[in-house]
């Protein structure tokens, strides 16, 4: 029951080709955003879709995978844990982020490419 612990895996397409950034420590980490959808039947019987952005953070090799392979609208399976920052900035503004941390990765569904 431990690999079910703080376990999330989702299925979605990437908002923004990644932004990387490359540390001092020469490792790699990439983020991006992650749209998921689902999809319901209203009480008037009208079909609903319903859309959740989630935030994404890879590091290491995945990261490097992501900045090569990763662009707006590619459809990714990731599987990862769920983490939670928050902070106050210089003008006592609280702020609250929620992050998925992946540790795996899966290309799925068609390449798209909108602007060819």
């Amino acid at each position: 029951m431990n690999a079910l612990r703080n376990s999330v895996k989702l299925i979605g397409r990437l908002g923004q080709d990644p932004e990387v950034k490359l540390l001092d420590t020469g490792n790699k980490v990439a983020t991006f955003s992650l749209a998921t959808s689902d999809s319901y039947t209203a009480t008037d019987g009208s079909k609903k879709e319903q859309i959740q952005w989630h935030n994404i953070v890879v590091w290491g090799n995945l990261a490097v995978i992501c900045e090569k392979y990763l662009k707006k609208g590619k459809e990714i399976a990731i599987d990862g844990q769920l983490t939670y920052h928050n902070w106050e900035d210089k003008n006592g503004t609280k702020h609250f982020r929620s992050e998925i941390i992946a540790k795996e990765m899966l290309f799925v569904g068609s390449n798209i490419d909108s602007k060819k």
